[in-house]
């Protein structure tokens, strides 16, 4: 995780269980890999560490040193061997995470459970919808809730006084959630067959667009309170997306924010992506958002 993104070690993330109260750490059957800079001599060190997990991993533990010296005569050393390797510790990062995300998704399938990704910048209105959605149309789908968050267990709270079952997936300094992250967080939810897990990511635009967490589709929600050009400068989260969200729609006569000129821009950024606006506050879309649920479920 820390090779790719540059976010912290993902040692101090935890699973807690709303339900039962549990916490247990997320290293408990994580397996990671990273890189870290060091100002002296701006040696660098690229590591694989192996954890106790549900499957058998062979990782190589390697480190890589270069280091600057001053001396009476010049000479000079090569750089470009620890960019390589950073760049295939990286690879071997969303290799990884992406073999346990088809785990993920081949359980979903094989439940028949709708999983969606929801993603977004902090603050653009995931909770609420998920809250509204819960409370309509929580005890028809089944819903089940994995939230992803740094800090707290707020989000899940709120998530569970809606009346959905839910998980609180803490990553410490990490900035999005990853695929082993889902399973410790549904080994601890226990959804039955034929519900929904709604898997609330952290709010950040550019880590989750790279990690599959063996979700059916991405979802993200782009509040009115944000610019509308979000999908030109964060196109990877846009491209990865099967639908746009456009929340807070009761704000526009507040804001200087085009939704024709947004939903323009995340058509260039991936032509197929679908769009709903949507007020949670008011109500105002939410059917449309309700019969993409309805669609979805049926070829979970």
């Amino acid at each position: 995780m820390c090779g790719t993104c540059g976010c912290g070690d993902p040692e101090g993330a935890t699973v807690t269980n709303l339900q039962t109260g549990k916490k247990s750490p997320v290293a408990e059957g994580h397996s990671h890999a990273h890189s870290h800079a060091h100002a002296h001599g701006e040696a660098t060190h690229e590591h694989v560490h192996d954890h106790d997990h549900d499957h058998d991993h062979d990782h190589p533990h390697a480190h890589d040193h270069s280091h600057d010296h001053d001396h009476d005569h010049d000479h000079t050393h090569s750089h470009s061997h620890s960019v390589s390797r950073t760049i295939e510790i990286e690879r071997a990062v969303l290799a990884k995470n992406d073999q346990l995300a088809s785990l993920n998704r081949a359980w979903f399938q094989g439940r028949e459970i709708l999983a969606l990704n929801l993603v977004s910048s902090p603050g653009a209105g995931k909770t609420s919808l998920l809250e509204r959605t819960i409370r309509d149309l929580g005890e028809a789908l089944k819903i089940h809730v994995i939230e992803g968050d740094q800090q707290t267990l707020n989000d899940a709270e709120r998530i569970r006084s809606a009346g959905a079952p839910a998980v609180q997936v803490n990553t410490g300094a990490g900035c999005h959630l990853e695929a082993d992250m889902v399973k410790r967080g549904l080994d601890e939810l226990k959804p039955p067959f034929g519900s929904t897990v709604l898997i609330e990511n952290v709010g950040n635009l550019v880590c989750p667009a790279m990690f599959d967490l063996g979700e059916k589709a991405k979802v993200v929600v782009l509040s009115v309170t944000e610019g509308d050009d979000k999908p030109l400068k964060y196109p990877h989260m846009f491209a990865a997306a099967e639908l746009m969200v456009v929340s807070k729609t009761d704000l526009l006569p507040y804001v200087d924010f085009d939704v024709e000129a947004c939903e323009a821009a995340a058509r260039r950024v991936n032509p197929k992506i679908r769009s709903i606006r949507v007020s949670v506050k008011s109500g105002d879309g939410l059917q449309a958002w309700y019969d993409y649920l309805a669609e979805a479920r049926t070829g979970a």
